[in-house]
């Protein structure tokens, strides 16, 4: 994963900040951090950032993943309404992952360690550490759809944890009492973290078999499930095969698994209506279900499961 690789910017210059003089500013939410103003997209997961908080941030990083995103109002207004975007996402994910709003006027300090050279700049801060995302201002769908595929990503190597409310909303307020995991998942949860996808998948079915409603349980099901089935696959080798055989379902099923665990939604989604056009009978039943199978997996809000249910009908009928 890009989030730990080796040359991540050093920023412990701004681990330990003074302390703020003068008077108290906002209430502050956990660790410190400063619940987002009017101007934060209503997100009970994005805070204003300062030297006062910001190792507040850093430390939440360990549980899941921080994106900071470096605007400026003055200068470039479209970064301020990259800014609102992202918090209005992250309130959408429910704390998969926070948003380190930092504003370059003033916040230069900050925007120096991080070695802004422009703005818009948005960043991933996984377990303490710092990588770049990208340098422009994509509309409200494009960001949805990235930060739905990092978070796939990172699940999919076992980081599921989730970040408490920032204090100061509603969210913070139904949430304060609650464990930040439940307790329920937490043996497969902790599966996963170790790498034993086999554990992991029988944690989540005993839950599934106690309860068919819990739809989080299914969730989890079936993402082990795609874990386990993709495990030791060679992803050149499973495109060769499915090249050379583009009605082997099962051929075709493994790369719609490799490319939706890689991030690549549509192409997975793409790949298997392609299939069942193409075929039929038992063979086209087997290719139907794996597809709602992995519509499942993604979440049934997604856009592009949307799509990808209109693009199946259309190839059923």
């Amino acid at each position: 994963m890009p989030f730990s690789r080796p040359g991540a910017i050093d920023l412990s210059a701004l681990k330990r900040p003074a302390p703020a003089a003068g008077p108290a500013g906002p209430a502050t939410g956990p660790g410190g951090a400063v619940p987002a103003g009017s101007s934060g997209g209503g997100s009970s997961y994005a805070v204003e950032v300062d030297e006062q908080n910001f190792q507040a941030l850093l430390e939440a990083s360990m549980t899941a993943p921080v994106a900071l995103v470096v605007y400026s109002p003055s200068r470039m207004p479209a970064s301020a309404q990259l800014a609102d975007d992202l918090a209005t996402v992250a309130g959408e994910l429910e704390g998969r992952i926070a948003i380190g709003r930092v504003d370059a006027d003033t916040q230069p300090g900050i925007v120096q360690a991080m070695q802004v050279q422009s703005v818009p700049f948005v960043a991933m801060v996984l377990q303490g550490r710092l990588a770049p995302l990208f340098q422009d201002a994509p509309p409200i769908d494009e960001l949805r759809t990235l930060m739905q595929q990092l978070l796939q990503q990172l699940t999919s190597q076992g980081m599921t944890g989730r970040h408490q409310p920032f204090g100061g909303g509603p969210a913070a307020e139904a949430g304060a009492d609650e464990e930040q995991t439940d307790p329920r998942y937490a043996p497969a949860e902790e599966a996963l973290v170790s790498g034993d996808v086999q554990r992991a998948v029988e944690e989540y079915q005993k839950l599934v078999d106690a309860n068919p409603a819990d739809t989080e349980a299914a969730l989890g099901l079936a993402r082990a499930k795609l874990m386990q089935r993709t495990q030791g696959v060679d992803l050149n080798t499973a495109r060769k095969r499915a090249a050379e055989a583009p009605d082997d379902v099962d051929a075709q099923i493994m790369v719609a698994d490799l490319d939706l665990l890689g991030g690549h939604v549509s192409d997975a989604f793409d790949r298997l209506v392609g299939l069942v056009r193409r075929t039929s009978g038992d063979e086209r039943d087997k290719a139907r279900l794996h597809l709602i199978e992995l519509f499942s997996v993604v979440g049934n809000d997604d856009p592009r499961v949307l799509k990808g249910r209109q693009n199946l009908a259309s190839a059923l009928f």
